[in-house]
């Protein structure tokens, strides 16, 4: 089996899904966002000139930060991230074509899941993580069942109506990466208040799987 890259040994499972940022916000929304602690920011391509804020955030962040691409839904789509400069590929579903171009250009892969037959089949198509979407459908008790028969070593992840309140719960599950869409950040909010709610998911994840 072929695999996209790994996912990065990160301090912490945390990724910032910024859904309808605007590029020129980008800038000051990335830095506030890692100077709090999560080192992974994803930029749906259901935003607003979402390449632009991609290329923007990684511009700026150090060379470790894992910044990326939700929704990616085409072979284009991949191109365009490459392009951009990022390195991660987030999708709501899990597609041949898309893995096949992101393992191209060695992309770091988490490809949206829900059953156990899409889960298996992005295992096969080589991603580098799952992503239990929407994890509020499936809940905790769901991803749990399915871990049993996953392989050990596949990294899980939950997203989809997740909050900083839920870490402890997933984590029993065996989920050990979160997406963090609407609880860390909405458009409109500014600079302040998502720099409060990344503090306050970085502190939630401490709490729940010791400090970083």
């Amino acid at each position: 089996m072929t695999q996209t890259a790994a996912f990065p040994k990160l301090k912490r499972g945390l990724v910032a899904i910024l859904r309808g940022l605007k590029a020129s916000d980008a800038i000051e929304m990335g830095k506030a966002i890692f100077d709090a602690g999560i080192e992974a920011i994803e930029v749906p391509l259901n935003s607003p000139q979402p390449f632009s804020s991609i290329a923007r955030i990684v511009e700026v962040l150090p060379k470790t930060a894992l910044v990326g691409a939700g929704t990616v839904l085409t072979p284009a789509d991949v191109d365009g991230l490459h392009t951009a400069g990022g390195r991660l590929l987030v999708s709501p579903n899990i597609d041949a074509d898309v893995m096949g171009r992101a393992m191209h250009y060695g992309m770091v892969t988490m490809p949206g899941v829900l059953t156990p037959t899409e889960a298996f089949l992005a295992i096969r198509l080589g991603a580098s993580a799952l992503k239990f979407f929407p994890a509020s459908v499936i809940g905790a008790a769901g991803i749990s069942a399915m871990r049993a028969v996953l392989p050990p070593s596949t990294l899980v992840g939950a997203v989809g109506g997740v909050s900083d309140k839920d870490f402890a719960g997933y984590k029993a599950a065996g989920v050990t990466v979160f997406g963090l869409g609407s609880s860390l950040f909405k458009p409109g909010m500014s600079v302040d208040e998502v720099a409060t709610r990344a503090h306050a998911a970085v502190a939630a994840w401490d709490a729940a799987f010791g400090d970083a």
